[in-house]
């Protein structure tokens, strides 16, 4: 399978294959799953991976085990000989179930360690959404392989960066896996003109001819991002030939996104809610730097701020990698904070 323009991060991923681990990071939509997808394809290795963005924040034992159960269903073919043989794994059909609670019960420590009597790779996609109850136990896993498991190499992805350096414990001596080396790839943006030549081929490649009137819109407003890339050009296939209707539908779909976060913030706290909001309103609007963020916040709310405060709010934001620098990562999103409304009601 071809990939556009990334040689690198996929030679990158098969010349430390045997690492016990690798971080794939980067922003969201930049293209991280499908390079690992060819990546394991070409490496012609047995691999897992567990798709983590749908797990809840306070997901429980059963939910990771779903999870854990989907994956090797879909790898089947490759570790039916190893799995079958483990007690407390049934495989129904195509199906592989896995006993997590009672006398039969598998570890994910156990799962792992009788996985490594064949090479196979277990990639955990998003793998920040590990964070939760059972951090400690999946940590404790992952550690215990790293130490002993040899035929095993783990691969995490994470678009929130900060988020999944926290549940590694980069900074965390108390962490199982403090200390321990891995090897990062970071998955940068395109570049404008790899931008411009990856939509033309892709409209070669449909027969379609190259839409010049509005190329030059989606290279300009999608910043190299190769998922908005593909969205816009999908977008356009479909018929939808007007650029602003395609740019509104990237917005909206962005500010859901952040509207989600401030939901979820506000379930624990109107205020961090409602500060989280004119934190990236400001931001959107220029307030490129600390003293222009406080100033913009202090004059809407008209109340001096708690520094401590407002540099939590930041923070946050920087882990979930929506900015860095007072600057948006992603362009959609800026539009979109542009446009939230301010959460009302405080407590």
């Amino acid at each position: 399978m071809d990939l556009f323009d990334r040689d690198w991060e996929l030679n990158e991923i098969l010349r430390n294959i045997e690492r016990p681990i690798i971080v794939v990071t980067g922003i969201r939509r930049i293209g991280k799953t499908s390079i690992i997808n060819v990546a394991l394809n070409e490496a012609g290795i047995p691999y897992v991976i567990i798709d983590c963005r749908s797990l809840r924040d306070n997901y429980g034992r059963a939910d990771l085990y779903r999870l854990i159960s989907n994956a090797l269903s879909s790898s089947l073919d490759k570790l039916i000989d190893v799995l079958r043989m483990i007690r407390g794994i049934s495989i129904m059909g195509n199906a592989v179930e896995i006993r997590w609670r009672g006398k039969e019960q598998v570890s994910i420590a156990e799962l792992f360690d009788r996985l490594n009597e064949r090479r196979v790779v277990i990639a955990f996609d998003e793998a920040q959404r590990l964070r939760g109850p059972l951090s400690s136990e999946v940590l404790n896993a992952l550690a215990h392989a790293y130490d002993f498991d040899r035929n095993i190499t783990f691969i995490l992805t994470g678009s929130e960066v900060g988020l999944l350096y926290d549940f590694i414990g980069v900074e965390d001596p108390s962490s199982p896996l403090f200390g321990r080396y891995f090897h990062e790839i970071v998955v940068e943006r395109f570049s404008r003109d790899d931008s411009v030549e990856f939509l033309m081929r892709g409209f070669r490649e449909l027969g379609i001819d190259e839409p010049r009137n509005i190329l030059e819109d989606f290279v300009e407003s999608f910043d190299g991002i190769p998922g908005w890339l593909v969205y816009a050009a999908n977008a356009y296939v479909r018929g939808v030939r007007d650029f602003v209707e395609i740019k509104e539908a990237a917005i909206r779909e962005t500010m859901s996104e952040l509207e989600n976060l401030i939901r979820a913030k506000a379930n624990y706290s109107t205020i961090n809610a409602r500060r989280t909001t004119l934190v990236l309103r400001c931001i959107a609007t220029g307030s490129n730097s600390w003293t222009k963020v406080t100033r913009c916040v202090e004059e809407f709310e008209g109340v001096s701020i708690s520094p401590t405060s407002l540099s939590n709010v930041v923070k946050a934001l920087e882990r979930l990698s929506i900015i860095r620098d007072y600057q948006f990562l992603d362009p959609m999103y800026r539009e979109a904070a542009m446009r939230l409304s301010i959460p009302t009601t405080i407590t």
